[in-house]
């Protein structure tokens, strides 16, 4: 009895210590929704290409405009949106069955973690976007999130990091194939997102 009572205290301060050091409410279901964005998102500038007269899949040097760059900008900007509210809706809803609070240190930590190299990213892509160097905004946004994804994994599920990783060779092998961009993109933001919340949903639900 004692035993049992002893491995019952052992694994309730094991708990309690990962609750404390780890943020461990991220929804699965928030990155299925993320990826459907991207996905609906990457389709959609395919047809504005196509409105535009660009054939991306011919692989021609096209030249975008300023308000067609400023379009693709709020587009993205859109996805982004989108993928942050439903992250946060659905991790609210998943620490609220679970009794956590969604906002503490650890989040705190999280958060830092998380923002140092994407917001780096943020600002090394719009010096690309200033210098016209738009076939390397696609490997960067991808390289940069694995980066940061790698880097958050301190704070939060392990699993982070293996999706970061996969985001980052992506990225990697994206600068060997320019002017593929919304390929890659799609791929790294949609595809890999749907099949890392759908895994995440299922381990942990």
């Amino acid at each position: 009895m004692d035993s049992k009572n002893y491995h019952e205290d052992l694994s309730h301060i094991r708990s309690m210590m990962e609750r404390s050091s780890r943020f461990i409410s991220l929804s699965g279901l928030s990155g299925v929704v993320a990826g459907l964005a991207a996905i609906i998102g990457a389709v959609y500038v395919y047809f504005v290409f196509q409105r535009e007269g660009i054939s991306y899949f011919d692989g021609d040097r096209n030249i975008f405009g300023p308000s067609l760059v400023k379009e693709l900008v709020m587009i993205g900007t859109a996805i982004l949106l989108v993928a942050i509210l439903s992250g946060y809706i659905f991790t609210a809803n998943k620490s609220k069955k679970k009794g956590l609070k969604i906002w503490d240190a650890t989040t705190k930590r999280l958060l830092v973690t998380f923002a140092v190299p994407l917001v780096s990213g943020g600002f090394f892509c719009l010096g690309l976007l200033y210098h016209h160097l738009f076939v390397f905004i696609a490997p960067a946004t991808l390289i940069f999130y694995g980066l940061a994804l790698v880097s958050a994994e301190r704070y939060t599920l392990t699993d982070v990091k293996y999706l970061g990783y996969c985001q980052i060779v992506l990225g990697l092998i994206s600068l060997f194939f320019l002017g593929w961009g919304l390929v890659f993109w799609t791929i790294g933001f949609g595809a890999l997102h749907i099949v890392y919340g759908l895994i995440m949903h299922k381990k942990y639900k």
